[in-house]
């Protein structure tokens, strides 16, 4: 949710191809290895004025039938809600060499609007879920407390869900369950949630929300621990966090990483999600405010293995301005972060990593002013090689 509002311009399509990736994926993405940046392949998927005004608000995830899910905004203007903006899916059966045709999931007639998607995956069932905010009289900023599902004047949470693949989605309302009537605006920060893989919280689904509660912003994980039947919301963590999103480190542990100027910042949880401490500023990781996305690189890796410690963080790496868009890799759970590769010089906004099928690295992100919502694909090498 970025109430900033920026001075969009039209973007122009792109389709850039690079050479240092597999022959065969180059020849399936008809491409040609000219791109000075080697091992990188990357399109955009929609931009400004085909269908909608503007394009915002990436999310990516991967099915467990290996099918990539790219959900954003669909908005009649920069403006984020209260809007008339629509949440809109990409899907991609072949790895995020082509797409299929632009589906609405989630729209209705003036003034409702629904914004700010981020996917979560259950790995067991193999339920998609599409978490946003949905409002039709207040954005973030001002919405008034309570909780009731029907308040016009509150910003609502909403989920929607797929049991075959993103093809088709339901929709839930989640305000009375997992909001506290003495908060202002919540919404899903957007991108994607995580479902754990250790300890006694294994296969808990988590999705990260900011929370406005007495005139500060917060973070909180809301959590499952029966795959998406009921949720609960974890002890709010701040105030002066913002979009923040998860990632389960070797230990079981969880690492909190949120937008902040001018470095990012972290926090760790013991027990899930369900509270944090040791909130911290990151100054390794620079940043302008700006959402970022974190993941693990071998996320099925066993504890013992050197690979369980890899981490890939990306973000617009300036302390001033949004742009380098950068992908960084850590091989100790983000304690250090030693290689850095910078996949958009100019102007970028938001980005969420994923993991692909093939074993390559999945972005989608903002590209230019307008924004574009561009993908990209690449390979470890591509960031700077990989860890000893």
């Amino acid at each position: 949710m970025d109430w900033r509002f920026l001075n969009w311009q039209r973007a122009t399509s792109q389709h850039v191809c690079a050479g240092g990736l597999a022959i065969a994926a180059l020849a399936l993405a008809g491409c040609a290895p000219q791109s000075p940046a080697a091992g990188l392949a990357r399109e955009d998927l929609d931009h400004g004025g085909a269908g909608y005004a503007v394009y915002r608000i990436p999310a990516l995830a991967v099915s467990t039938r290996g099918t990539l899910i790219a959900a954003y905004d669909g908005r009649p203007s920069g403006a984020d809600l209260p809007s008339h903006i629509a949440v809109v899916v990409r899907r991609s059966t072949d790895t995020g060499r082509t797409w299929h045709d632009r589906q609405v999931v989630r729209a209705d007639s003036a003034p409702a609007g629904f914004g700010d998607p981020s996917l979560l995956v259950d790995g067991q069932t193999g339920r998609i879920f599409l978490f946003y905010a949905a409002s039709v009289n207040a954005g973030f900023g001002g919405s008034r407390t309570g909780n009731g599902d029907d308040d016009p004047d509150i910003l609502q949470a909403d989920l929607s869900y797929s049991d075959d693949d993103g093809l088709t989605w339901r929709h839930r309302r989640l305000s009375h369950l997992i909001k506290d009537p003495a908060w202002g605006g919540l919404f899903a920060a957007s991108g994607q949630g995580i479902q754990l893989q250790r300890g006694p919280h294994a296969g808990r689904l988590v999705q990260q929300y900011v929370i406005r509660y007495a005139g500060g912003n917060y973070a909180a994980s809301l959590f499952s621990d029966d795959h998406g039947a009921t949720w609960r919301m974890g002890k709010l963590l701040g105030p002066g966090l913002d979009e923040n999103k998860t990632v389960e480190l070797s230990d079981g542990r969880l690492l909190l990483n949120s937008r902040a100027r001018p470095f990012r910042l972290v926090a760790y949880s013991a027990d899930g999600g369900a509270t944090y401490d040791s909130l911290h500023a990151d100054s390794a990781l620079v940043d302008p405010a700006n959402n970022g996305s974190i993941i693990r690189v071998f996320p099925d890796a066993p504890a013992s293995s050197p690979r369980s410690h890899w981490l890939l963080f990306s973000n617009t790496a300036s302390r001033t301005s949004r742009d380098h868009l950068t992908v960084r890799l850590s091989c100790d759970d983000g304690r250090t972060w030693p290689e850095a590769r910078t996949l958009e010089a100019g102007p970028a906004g938001y980005s969420t990593l994923a993991m692909l099928p093939d074993g390559s690295i999945g972005i989608l992100y903002e590209r230019g002013k307008g924004p574009a919502i561009s993908f990209a694909r690449f390979n470890l090498a591509w960031v700077g090689g990989s860890c000893s």
